[in-house]
Formats: structure tokens, C-alpha cells, sequence
């Protein structure tokens, strides 16, 4: 890979990261006036849920890693999560995206973080399937074909007998998906806080 692709694809994955900033900043801008209309027992069900998302999408992030870390515009990588899902890093942000909504006690809210983090991967996604049809080519363009964008197709998966990654990377995206993690403790005391009245409660949503 030329230093030239290597800006394109840099400046593709700098545009992910602010996606996910921009998106951060949103959230807990709104999510200090939200608060749930759920019972106390719902309320602790759908955090626990989101706990359970936030999991699945830090694993799912890492075993993608795992597959994809530094190869994304040097070849086609069509095993592992890769062959249900063309974008199975941005597919398991969104589910820990939800996860984080879910620390509301709100099920609206869980949706709604999804929707919003899946709509802006799909822009990037899109620039990033232009950019590496250029750089790949027909075996590209091919793999466009088989494997869905964003919902995975488990009856297509197919994997290696072994995989090699680059630890740097695995740690990269192991640290990033501490963000996730990083937002329980926060919402908790902004959901203290509302309990005692220092912050009101704009919306109440189901």
C-alpha cells in the first residue's frame, strides 16, 4: 500500500473516530434530561441488557480486529465476521451504541443510539466501499456481491484454520471499546443526580 491509499484509508478511519466522538458528546449532552417512564424492576432489566450489549460489542469489535487489523486496503478479508458482514466492526459499535442507551432505562433511547450510529457508519461505509473498489478491484467488487453491508448472514460464514493479527491494533480497539464501559458510571450519577432533583427531567420515554 502507497503512503497515497494509506492518507485515503487514514483519513477514512480519522472520519469513523469522530463519528463516534460527535456521537458521545450528543448523547450525554441529551442524556442528562432524559429519564425512563419503566418501573424500577424494568428499569434495572434494560440496564442489565444494555451491560449485555456493551459486551457483545467490545467481543464482536476485538474478533473483527482480530481478522481485519492493518489488511482493510491490502487485500480482501473474506473469513470470520467479515464473510456475514461487510462492516462487522461498525455493526457490533452500534450494538454497544445501544448498550449505552440502555443505561437510561430507556428502550426508545437504546434504539435510537443504534439507528443514529448505524445511519453515520453508513456514509463512511460508503466512501470506504468506493475507495476500496478502486485499490481492490474485481475480487472486491465480487465480495460486494456476496456479503451484505451491514446485517450479517451467518449462512455464509466461512473462516481460517488460523489467523494472524497485529497486537497493536487488538490493543487499539481494546481500549477504545473501554469507551463504552466508561458511560455506566457516568449515566449513573446523572441518574442520581435527576433522583435528588439537581437535574431536571426534560423527557421521560419508555
Amino acid at each position: 500500500m502507497n503512503s497515497e491509499d494509506a492518507g485515503d484509508l487514514s483519513r477514512y478511519q480519522a472520519a469513523r473516530r469522530a463519528i463516534l466522538a460527535v456521537i458521545i458528546v450528543i448523547a450525554f449532552a441529551t442524556l442528562v434530561f432524559v429519564g425512563s417512564l419503566h418501573d424500577e424492576l424494568m428499569h434495572e432489566y434494560i440496564e442489565t441488557l444494555g451491560l449485555v450489549l456493551i459486551l457483545i460489542g467490545i467481543g464482536g469489535r476485538l474478533w473483527a480486529t482480530l481478522y481485519i487489523g492493518g489488511r482493510k486496503s491490502a487485500e480482501v478479508v473474506s473469513t470470520g465476521p467479515y464473510s456475514v458482514s461487510r462492516n462487522p466492526l461498525y455493526v457490533f459499535s452500534s450494538i454497544a451504541a445501544a448498550g449505552v442507551g440502555a443505561q437510561t432505562g430507556s428502550y426508545v433511547v437504546a434504539c435510537l443510539f443504534m439507528v443514529v450510529c448505524a445511519a453515520a457508519f453508513y456514509f463512511v461505509a460508503r466512501r470506504e466501499e468506493r475507495f476500496l473498489s478502486a485499490k481492490l478491484g474485481g475480487e472486491y467488487l465480487s465480495y460486494l456481491q456476496r456479503v451484505p453491508r451491514f446485517l450479517p448472514n451467518p449462512l455464509i460464514y466461512r473462516d481460517d484454520a488460523e489467523v494472524t493479527f497485529q497486537t497493536r491494533r487488538f490493543r487499539v480497539t481494546f481500549v477504545d471499546g473501554l469507551v463504552f464501559l466508561a458511560a455506566i458510571p457516568v449515566l449513573e450519577a446523572i441518574e442520581e443526580a435527576q433522583e435528588v432533583g439537581a437535574i431536571p427531567h426534560l423527557f421521560l420515554l419508555f
